[in-house]
């Protein structure tokens, strides 16, 4: 008798199994109360992505309240906030490796921290551990306009370096990512330029162009000039008239940037024209 009621248990849980395996997937599909958003951007080649929910102030105190102070947070929703790095970068000149962390704070009145943490995929900070930590810096809340959808920005933006800033609320918090882009290419493009092939004027006038650039006048000059020596064209002579310039030599700079005028295409007008210009304001 006992086997049997124990055979006929297991035979009804075997029907039951079926039904619960075809039970239709939700129809219903709905938004995410705090919506996903990424924030892209290249500082110099180095590419930044950060990743996030966007929270609402709806009407509510947000920091020191909704958010604690002194407390471990997601910053935002849902998943924590992913932030990931193409090349090894600094935040506030503290060295921090390529590749994708968690990114948590700890909100403060007067002084906030940034947590990079090596394990990026996580929900929340509820399953944050301090000893995973890649980097802590601290920073500077300041007040800022009315922000109701937390947001990421980069307000600031150069060859090198890129303020990144947490806005919500009228609180924002910034930190600061450093690539060191202008060193990096200058010591490329040295290299490349030495290993250059005699007739190649392109590569050197390209080099001397990102150092006129970033303000190296003197490796601009010496490779605007190997270029000119590969081959004579409108655009490194002209280069060279406005390095000239840049350096105080106006004369030089006028006999540079006419050389330059004389082999401008018929065509190109517009060209021409600026160089016309530039020879103009010279000579004043």
């Amino acid at each position: 008798m006992r086997k049997s009621i124990l055979i006929n248990v297991a035979w009804a849980a075997a029907l039951a199994l079926p039904l619960v395996a075809q039970q239709p997937a939700p129809a219903l599909k709905l938004p995410r109360v705090s919506q996903h958003a990424v924030l892209t951007q290249t500082v110099g080649l180095t590419d930044m992505t950060i990743n996030y929910s966007r929270p609402g102030v709806k009407g509510r105190k947000v920091f020191g309240a909704l958010v604690p102070y002194g407390k471990v947070w997601r910053t935002g929703a849902n998943e924590a906030t992913k932030i990931s790095f193409s090349e090894d970068v600094t935040i506030d000149g503290k060295a921090l490796p390529k590749g994708t962390y968690s990114l948590h704070t700890i909100p403060g009145e007067s002084e906030w921290t940034f947590i990079f943490n090596k394990v990026a995929d996580q929900w929340g900070s509820f399953s944050y551990k301090e000893s995973e930590d890649a980097l802590r810096v601290t920073a500077k809340p300041h007040t800022a306009a009315f922000t109701e959808w937390m947001e990421f920005d980069v307000p600031k933006l150069s060859t090198d370096n890129a303020t990144v800033e947490l806005r919500w609320d009228t609180t924002a918090v910034p930190f600061t990512v450093g690539t060191g882009t202008t060193a990096k290419v200058m010591a490329e493009a040295k290299k490349a330029v030495a290993e250059s092939k005699a007739d190649d004027e392109r590569t050197a006038r390209l080099a001397a162009g990102f150092a006129f650039d970033s303000g190296n006048l003197n490796d601009a000059m010496t490779w605007v000039n190997q270029s000119i020596k590969a081959k004579e064209t409108a655009n490194n002579l002209y280069l060279r008239a406005r390095i000239e310039a840049a350096k105080g030599d106006k004369a030089a700079a006028i006999k540079s940037a006419e050389a330059a005028l004389a082999k401008v295409p018929a065509a190109n007008a517009e060209f021409a024209e600026e160089i016309r210009n530039d020879i103009a304001s010279w000579k004043k």
